[in-house]
């Protein structure tokens, strides 16, 4: 999810779900040692419960990091090891360090020793071409074992390492959600959460028989009315009493927060274009708002041309 699940589109998510845990684009240690602090770590109070994702291989660096996602007062800190993109094999992390369980269990130990926050880890259920259950679960029990890590996000499908960009490996390798059924079998006391190919809340309370949370990203961005329920149907809470139009007359109030604050709107409008999907005129919504040749105009002169262009549409049909 990156250059996707930033600040914006974080406190767009919180107004669907006030429960649900949002996490961070993956930062790298490096972003955060050598570059803007408060550029990667700044986010909005009502983001709360929000983790920090990391990449990094070198214990001292993750541990100074996790220590400055407690600063910063994140809820959590979780160390990707499932990113397969060519850039961050060079800088020796991601789900290449599914192939070094002791040196990522020395970087979890580390950032545990450094910060009283969870710290967890989402990875893959291997690399290239191995399909067994074994190495991943060699993988999670020396990291259950040497670092006592206790929190698993598993991305259901194999991280190919050569010869398939990240799109492509987000689709290529099979989807395997029994393999992570399996995992939680095999550690009934971790808790385990599958990520990957869901689709629908009807499909998340099939996995929630198996294991114990379910993580989702592009669906969830692409589709994110799928979250107006959660907090009722999964937590127990009650429900957001929003429709979609309250939602976006709450961004629109938030745009223009930022635009006070010298953010254009157009950075925080692109992570909405999906809050009407699947309506009519919805297509016709989402040209207006994405039309940067409107980029200078206020943000409720936009809200309102996309709407009447949207009812207009919808009336031809």
């Amino acid at each position: 999810m990156m250059d996707w699940t930033d600040q914006h589109c974080r406190y767009f998510h919180r107004q669907l779900s006030r429960r649900t845990r949002l996490y961070t684009e993956m930062v790298t240690t490096g972003a955060l040692l050598h570059g803007d602090v408060a550029r990667h770590l700044d986010f909005n109070a009502e983001e709360h419960p929000v983790a920090l994702q990391l990449g990094g291989s070198e214990p001292d660096d993750l541990a100074r990091c996790a220590r400055l996602a407690q600063q910063w007062g994140y809820d959590e800190v979780n160390l990707n090891c499932g990113c397969p993109s060519e850039r961050v094999q060079r800088g020796a992390f991601g789900a290449c360090l599914m192939a070094e369980a002791e040196l990522v269990a020395d970087g979890l130990k580390a950032m545990q020793d450094a910060v009283s926050i969870p710290v967890t880890v989402k990875h893959r259920i291997g690399i290239d071409r191995v399909e067994g259950d074994g190495f991943v679960r060699d993988f999670v029990g020396t990291l259950a074992r040497r670092a006592d890590t206790k929190v698993f996000i598993v991305h259901a499908r194999n991280a190919w390492l050569q010869g398939l960009s990240p799109k492509e490996n987000r689709e290529i390798p099979p989807l395997r959600h029994e393999v992570v059924y399996r995992l939680k079998r095999d550690f009934p006391d971790l808790t385990i959460v599958l990520n990957c190919g869901i689709t629908s809340n009807d499909q998340i309370d099939l996995h929630l028989a198996h294991v114990d949370g379910v993580m989702l990203g592009r669906e969830a961005y692409h589709n994110p009315w799928l979250m107006a329920d959660w907090d009722a149907r999964f937590f127990g809470a009650a429900p957001v009493a929003r429709t979609r139009l309250d939602i976006e007359r709450a961004m629109l109030a938030y745009m223009q927060r930022q635009a006070a604050a010298g953010v254009p709107w157009p950075h925080v409008a692109r992570h909405l274009l999906g809050l009407w999907h699947g309506e009519p005129g919805a297509r016709h919504w989402r040209r207006v708002w994405s039309d940067h040749r409107l980029k200078t105009e206020a943000p409720a002169a936009v809200h309102a041309l996309a709407h009447r262009r949207a009812g207009q549409a919808e009336v031809a049909a």
